[in-house]
């Protein structure tokens, strides 16, 4: 049998048995299984048994000067003829034809003498491998997009998409460009960034601090002794509550039962009146059991004031959900979610239902594409479709950090130039959208959002107490000093000022307005 481009030989080839090459000192031994052309090229032992014909033509010329000069009578493969195929050969065994200074494992498994060895990097340019199995250098880029997954690829060369530092997991998986992307880049390259003025990273900025020294036996004396025999010492009582947190004031309740034996909030409510009373009361009463209070008030008897259920809920963090659910539960035997859900329906509900399971990421970090992702969903249920997919607003909304919320609106705002609370206002109305637009106020700056609570209570006809002494009792250990400043930036006026001037009607003795002042002052 012969092979195109090959005369025939009847000396026979370097590799049949008892056949020696020319200036060699062995002579090369049969091939196992005695598998030897009869007139022609000899069938090398990689191949299997029975294999009828030669590998098809390589797209691979033979190299200059890759193989060493042949002694005479040797045909050497020429264009068009039989090239061996690479990935028939073991990398292990080496065919005898190709005698080399190296031994066995010269050739890499892919295509001889094509990639240069890791000993001698960069000796030959690198091309696409034709062969799909065959596994290319990890020093080269592949330059076909047969290989799109390959590590070789440069960081800079991942992606081509227009969104800076967006990657795989981004926008429509990386193969789609989001709509009116050509915003200006964002100036830092990191992927995680923290944001040093995001909420979660604030200070406490409170205007009633812990006494210190703080002595509960001598401060239930002093109470004992305001409220003991004909009248009462406003005056001693304010001095002592209103400068005092609310655990040092759990304290003295408990030194002034152990002491004479009686309840210091019965005792408070027997002697006080008015509003002057909710007030001492609501200092008095644990934060998280003052706050259940509320919540169960504004969903007891007929109607519902959502505006309470709003201000707490939509504004607390997962351990302030959580602990006002545990109070809720120990004061009124209900559970918070149920109550909440029998009271309000439609998207409100579920977006109570989603703020009560405590589960908001509060990490301080912001994922840049993450955020990127986030306003291109609510563009798309938003503004780019015939109606609001509400379920969409609920989940980021609800589940996103404080931190990752700013970005999101950062991203809306250079996708739509639009503000994102504004966007609230048109695709939502009712309950709804002041519950989302307390959650963007709380995202921004919490203080304003209470600041302006502030506002709307004392504003108008009338005082809204409830609301007034609600803000002021409990914000007076958070962030009172931060409120003020954004009252006074939001209004020209101090709040102090504000409450002087507006409790003055209701409160005839004024022990009220001090009360609210000393508190606010600190």
């Amino acid at each position: 049998m012969s092979y195109p481009g090959y005369p025939p030989n009847n000396q026979g080839f370097p590799g049949q048995p008892g056949v020696q090459q020319p200036g060699s000192q062995l002579p090369y031994p049969p091939y196992p299984g005695g598998n030897v052309g009869q007139q022609g090229y000899p069938m090398p032992s990689a191949y299997p048994p029975g294999q009828p014909s030669y590998p098809q033509q390589s797209p691979y010329p033979p190299q200059v000067g890759q193989y060493p000069p042949q002694p005479s009578g040797q045909f050497l493969p020429q264009s068009g003829s039989y090239t061996p195929n690479p990935s028939m050969y073991p990398s292990s065994a080496v065919p005898s034809q190709y005698p080399s200074s190296n031994v066995a494992g010269q050739y890499p498994s892919t295509v001889p003498g094509q990639y240069p060895s890791s000993t001698n990097p960069g000796q030959y340019p690198p091309q696409a491998a034709p062969y799909p199995n065959a596994q290319l250098p990890s020093s080269y880029a592949p330059q076909s997009a047969a290989y799109p997954t390959q590590s070789a690829y440069p960081p800079t060369q991942q992606t081509s998409s227009v969104y800076p530092n967006m990657t795989a997991g981004g926008y429509g998986g990386g193969s789609q460009v989001p709509p009116q992307a050509a915003y200006p880049p964002i100036s830092t390259p990191a992927h995680y960034q923290p944001l040093s003025s995001s909420p979660t990273q604030k200070k406490s900025n409170p205007t009633v601090r812990p006494a210190n020294p703080f002595d509960p036996r001598r401060d239930a004396e002093i109470l004992r002794k305001a409220m003991k025999g004909f009248g009462t010492d406003e005056k001693s009582i304010i001095q002592v509550l209103a400068h005092r947190v609310n655990s040092q004031r759990q304290e003295i309740a408990v030194q002034f039962k152990t002491m004479y034996g009686k309840d210091l909030i019965s005792d408070l409510k027997s002697e006080l009146s008015g509003k002057f009373e909710d007030l001492i009361v609501g200092l008095m009463t644990p934060t998280y059991d003052f706050l259940a209070k509320e919540i169960h008030n504004a969903i007891d008897g007929i109607g519902t004031n959502e505006e309470t259920i709003i201000e707490i809920i939509c504004t607390a963090s997962n351990a302030e959900i959580n602990n006002i659910k545990m109070a809720y539960h120990k004061l009124f035997g209900n559970d918070l979610e149920k109550e909440l859900m029998g009271e309000t329906s439609g998207s409100f509900r579920r977006l109570l239902v989603s703020l009560c399971q405590g589960q908001r990421n509060e990490n301080t970090f912001v994922d840049v594409a993450s955020a990127q992702c986030d306003a291109q969903n609510l563009l798309k249920a938003g503004e780019l479709q015939f109606g609001t997919d509400e379920s969409t607003f609920n989940m980021i909304l609800c589940s996103r950090s404080y931190c990752q919320l700013q970005q999101v609106f950062l991203e809306y705002h250079r996708l739509t130039g639009r503000d994102f609370e504004d966007v609230i206002k048109s695709e939502f109305s009712g309950d709804i959208e002041n519950g989302l637009r307390a959650i963007v106020k709380s995202v921004r700056d919490k203080s304003s959002y209470f600041a302006k609570r502030l506002h709307e209570s004392m504003a108008g006809f009338g005082t809204n107490d409830r609301a007034l002494i609600r803000i002021v009792a409990t914000r007076c250990e958070i962030d009172m000093v931060d409120i003020k400043n954004a009252y006074m930036s939001m209004y020209g006026k101090s709040l102090e000022a504000d409450i002087a001037s507006d409790t003055f009607m209701d409160d005839t003795s004024g022990d009220y307005k001090k009360c609210l002042t000393a508190l606010v002052v600190g």
